[in-house]
C-alpha cells in the first residue's frame, strides 16, 4: 500500500516545515523547534516534538550543524494547512527494514513477496534481514542510498 508511506511523508514534511516557516528561515536551535511545535502551535509535547526531531533527522529531513537544526529543504515550497493536524504514528523512526520494504513497494514490489524473498535470502547469506532487504532491493534495481547506510550502520553497532 504505497499510498499511506506517502502520505506519512507527506505529513512529516508538512509537521517539521512549519516551525521553519513560522520563523522565516531553515535555521534554528532545538528548543526553539520545540517550542514552536509543543507551545506555539500546541501539536506535540515538548518530549513529543523532541522525538519528533530524532525522527525528522533520521528521515534526512533536517540535519544538525553547529548546535541548530537546519532544513534539508525548502520549508517555503510546503503548504501548511490551517486545519492541518500531525498525527502522532510520525514519532516513530523507521527500521532500515521498512525503509527499504517501503522503497520496494513504491518501486511496483508487491510485498509479501518482497518480504518473502527478503527472509529467503538472509537465511541463504546468514546476515540482518536489514542488509538481506538491501541485497534484495539493489539486485532488483531499486535505489536504498540511505537505508543501506542504516542498515550497515545497524550491522556493525551489534
Amino acid at each position: 500500500m504505497p499510498g499511506s508511506s506517502a502520505v506519512r511523508d507527506v505529513s512529516l514534511r508538512v509537521t517539521v516545515a512549519a516551525p521553519f516557516r513560522q520563523r522565516g528561515t531553515r535555521r534554528m536551535g532545538q528548543s526553539e523547534f520545540v517550542v514552536a511545535l509543543s507551545l506555539d502551535r500546541d501539536w506535540f509535547s515538548p518530549d513529543q516534538a523532541k522525538r519528533l526531531v530524532d525522527v525528522a533527522v533520521g528521515e534526512g529531513l533536517v540535519g544538525r550543524e553547529d548546535d541548530k537544526l537546519v532544513a534539508t529543504f525548502d520549508p517555503t515550497a510546503v503548504e501548511v494547512p490551517d486545519d492541518f493536524t500531525p498525527e502522532d504514528a510520525m514519532l516513530r523512526e523507521r527500521s532500515p527494514f521498512e525503509r527499504v520494504l517501503e522503497r520496494l513497494v513504491d518501486a511496483g514490489h508487491e510485498k509479501q513477496t518482497a518480504v518473502a524473498r527478503i527472509n529467503e535470502l538472509q537465511r541463504e547469506l546468514a546476515v540482518s534481514v536489514e542488509a538481506a532487504a538491501v541485497v534484495y532491493a539493489r539486485r532488483n534495481g531499486v535505489d536504498v542510498g540511505d537505508a543501506a547506510d542504516r542498515a550497515l550502520a545497524a550491522l556493525t553497532e551489534e
